[in-house]
């Protein structure tokens, strides 16, 4: 019997191993056809631990989602413990009596074990309640799991409980047919409180019965487990394996704020001298990063970013897991391509079908007006293998990359793509094309031009600073601050009340600052989260030309957008500044008594964060300790705040975009800004008070929101209890 069970165990051993190495073996050449990763990103090995730790072992992010979160630590644990079991049943293979060294034979190693095991069983079932509960036919589009592959998911739960019981059963058989020691009784695991239950259940059929029945439960449980394996490498519940190295080589902090530069063959491209042979971002699944694949092949499906994208829950083609599918897919689509042996003229030897070369020659990203996905519900392939309006329904607020247990990169993935379109095949929605030459010609998105720079400080009854203006070549030494004012400060009518609030702010805390005027164009934001990277490149190297050459150390900043581009990527044209935002400011100031807000503000409000001060930049705390500091102000948070804060949909270059899909995301916000009972909604970006400006009026109009709501940067309230005297009209 002994001779074999050993025989089998090893033959089962050998060919699932094999099977499931051959699938791991095409999947690691699939992911060398991609591009080098960006220098550095592999060198932080401290950072990586730290990862491990936090995102794999602590399960950080999936236990932000508290029920989910706690079930899928039980059955990771589970499985983590429940390996000393396996390793049990494979030493059994050849000993019957093999325990682990040392602690194998203690009772409270097996009380562990059985724990973890029934935790196990446990958390399957809260998942089967979870993924009835909140069924694509209960709640379609809002289900997390709509797109997602559900029968591998059902049945990589009913495997997991197969693993557990077979390995308890087995457990349970060699307590009763181990017999030792004088009394006859087995003395191991005695702690195993399920396996022992197990060994009662079996314990009437006698002992040679269960030697009989050991056996089998031992290769049952070795078959289960093995057949998993190999199931799992070949479905998406691969990320088992591909989640700890894709978490290890993730960006750092997180892969939010700057956007990486562009790259080609792991070197940044340099726009004033490009290479014949430089890509200009992915127009083709092997121009991503190996990271890239590695992250199409991680997504678990678990829909978290889908629940939490802007784009889809306004009835957008755009789901972030739905297009990380999408890729993956295409890249095993194309894999027999990829990995064809290739002669001289790089064209393949090897025989190809008809269906690998016309996926080998399908477009990534489809024409405008393909709205296909990969492949819909009838099998049919589109044109493109990523839909037109997928790629540019996103609004790059970063849900997606904060959700994500496996670190996926989202957004990075997404302006790659763009960057070929916009720069390569020039296909792009009509309505950006304005807003792009407008910032080429103008150095602005409205077209307005540097002389109506300086529009906005007309009505202040005291005297700004312009760099330039009295022949300075570099800032004065008791200048603290170079106030950074933005397109949207300067020459938006909305945001130009916000310039004067921090302005006038400033002014009474005797903070000297100064403004560069006609010399500041715009930060290149959006152009660069439309693709526009040369365009970016143009603008970013002019501002930093001019800053440099004027001395700025210390810059103040209105705009989110223009924070996030200031401090996070222009260290990548040689600026490096000291960027703050106006609220971390001002509420600085506040603190150390320099402002004084001293007038009741007797009003309701509630807060926005702002996706790219918020969850990009991690500054929740200053807009709500200015707000906190008015007396008189009642605040009341919105049910969606701080990490998981509902984008306005102005990122990603989508305020010059039309939003004729779905239903508008400044509506949607607005709607749950509104339901708090406001008189008065604020943020702490000019994107965001117009998107919300608008909304408001629009709800307005409709009859559905009070005349007296207002909306207002959170300067211009505090504004309102420092000089009230001063206050612009709010927007109603």
């Amino acid at each position: 019997m002994q001779m074999v069970r050993f025989v089998l165990g090893l033959v089962m051993t050998v060919v699932c191993l094999g099977l499931a190495g051959r699938r791991l073996m095409f999947l690691y050449r699939l992911g060398r056809t991609g591009q080098p990763v960006e220098p550095g990103r592999t060198s932080d090995t401290g950072a990586a631990v730290r990862a491990e730790l936090a995102e794999v072992a602590g399960q950080r992010k999936l236990l932000r989602w508290t029920v989910p979160g706690v079930a899928h630590f039980m059955v990771f644990w589970g499985f983590m413990v429940l390996l000393f079991t396996v390793v049990e049943a494979f030493g059994a293979l050849v000993w019957p009596s093999f325990q682990i060294p040392v602690v194998g034979n203690w009772p409270w190693f097996g009380f562990v074990e059985d724990l973890f095991a029934i935790m196990c069983v446990l958390a399957l079932a809260i998942f089967v309640v979870i993924r009835i509960k909140d069924a694509p036919k209960n709640l379609g589009r809002r289900s997390r799991f709509f797109g997602s592959h559900l029968g591998p998911a059902w049945f990589v739960l009913f495997m997991i409980f197969n693993v557990v019981w077979t390995l308890l059963a087995f457990r349970g058989a060699s307590i009763n047919a181990q017999e030792v020691g004088p009394s006859g009784k087995m003395r191991f695991l005695e702690g195993a409180f399920a396996s022992q239950w197990f060994a009662k259940l079996f314990e009437p059929l006698g002992q040679h019965t269960n030697e009989i029945l050991e056996t089998v439960l031992l290769l049952l449980s070795l078959a289960v487990l093995l057949v998993f394996t190999v199931f799992v490498t070949y479905s998406k519940h691969l990320h088992i394996f591909l989640s700890i190295p894709n978490v290890a080589y993730a960006r750092r902090p997180r892969a939010l704020g700057g956007l990486l530069p562009v790259y080609s063959n792991g070197k940044k491209v340099d726009f004033e001298d490009p290479g014949d042979d430089d890509l200009m971002g992915v127009g083709k699944i092997e121009d991503f990063t190996w990271k890239g694949l590695l992250d199409f092949g991680t997504c678990t499906e678990c829909g978290r970013c889908q629940s939490q994208c802007p784009a889809w829950n306004t009835g957008k083609p755009l789901s972030p897991k739905i297009l990380m599918m999408t890729l993956r897919d295409h890249a095993l689509a194309k894999a027999p391509y990829l990995l064809a042996t290739k002669g001289e003229d790089g064209e393949p030897t090897t025989a190809l079908t008809d269906a690998d070369k016309a996926e080998a020659q399908r477009p990534l990203v489809g024409p405008e007006g393909d709205e296909t996905a990969s492949v819909d519900e009838h099998g049919a392939r589109g044109v493109g293998a990523v839909p037109f309006d997928m790629l540019w329904s996103c609004t790059t607020c970063g849900a997606c990359v904060e959700q994500c247990p496996v670190d996926i990169e989202h957004v990075d993935h997404i302006v790659d793509m763009r960057r070929h379109q916009v720069l390569m095949e020039a296909a792009f929605p009509e309505e950006a094309g304005v807003m792009l030459n407008n910032l080429e010609h103008a150095g602005d998105p409205w077209g307005r031009g540097a002389s109506a720079r300086m529009e906005w400080a007309a009505p202040l009854d005291f005297e700004v600073r312009q760099f330039g203006a009295n022949g300075e070549e570099t800032i004065p030494d008791d200048v603290e601050y170079l106030y950074w004012v933005g397109c949207a400060g300067a020459l938006d009518d909305t945001a130009m009340r916000t310039a004067r609030a921090v302005a006038t702010l400033l002014h009474e805390a005797g903070v000297e600052f100064m403004v560069l005027g006609e010399a500041e164009a715009c930060t290149g934001d959006p152009a660069r989260r439309m693709g526009h990277e040369f365009l970016f490149q143009m603008l970013a190297m002019q501002n930093v030309e001019t800053l440099n050459t004027a001395g700025a150390k210390r810059i103040v900043v209105t705009c989110a957008h223009c924070f996030n581009t200031l401090a996070n990527e222009y260290p990548q044209v040689g600026g490096h500044y000291e960027v703050v935002h106006h609220t971390t400011l001002l509420a600085r100031l506040v603190a150390e008594g320099k402002i004084a807000p001293v007038h009741r503000v007797d009003a309701a409000t509630t807060y926005h964060d702002p996706c790219y001060l918020g969850r990009h930049n991690r500054i929740f705390t200053a807009p709500r300790e200015l707000l906190a500091a008015i007396p008189g102000l009642r605040v009341t948070e919105m049910e969606r705040t701080k990490e998981k804060s509902f984008c306005c949909g102005a990122g990603g270059a989508r305020m010059w975009m039309d939003e004729n899909l779905g239903t508008r995301i400044n509506l949607n916000r607005t709607d749950e800004a509104l339901g708090t009972k406001p008189d008065v909604v604020t943020a702490a970006c000019p994107f965001c008070i117009t998107m919300l400006s608008d909304g408001v009026s629009q709800r307005q109009l409709e009859g559905t929101a009070a005349e007296t709501v207002q909306v207002a940067d959170v300067a211009e309230i505090l504004l309102r209890s420092v000089k009230p005297e001063d206050v612009p009209t709010p927007v109603s």
